[in-house]
């Protein structure tokens, strides 16, 4: 038996598609990662926590940060598309 393959298409990048996104990104994670540090500070003040705890808290909302970001870059993917068939 003879094993065929499908054809493929070659796929280029689309230049714009991406640049759109990951300025988009820098942005949108300007303020997510500056409000997860900030609002740590504020809630460490507002609970009474020390300095360790405020780290922890600011690392748990730094992570969380990180989860909103790979969610945002997945979905934008999803609406301007890196790839283009030619």
């Amino acid at each position: 038996m003879s094993k065929t393959s499908a054809p493929t298409a070659s796929r280029q990048i689309a230049w714009p598609s991406v640049v759109t996104v990951i300025s988009a990104a820098i942005l949108i994670g300007a303020e997510v990662f500056g409000a997860a540090f900030a609002g740590g500070w504020a809630l460490s003040i507002l609970f009474g926590l020390d300095t360790v705890s405020e780290h922890i808290l600011q690392a748990v909302l730094f992570i969380l940060g990180v989860v909103v970001m790979a969610g945002f870059i997945r979905n934008a993917q999803r609406i301007e598309p890196f790839f283009k068939r030619s």
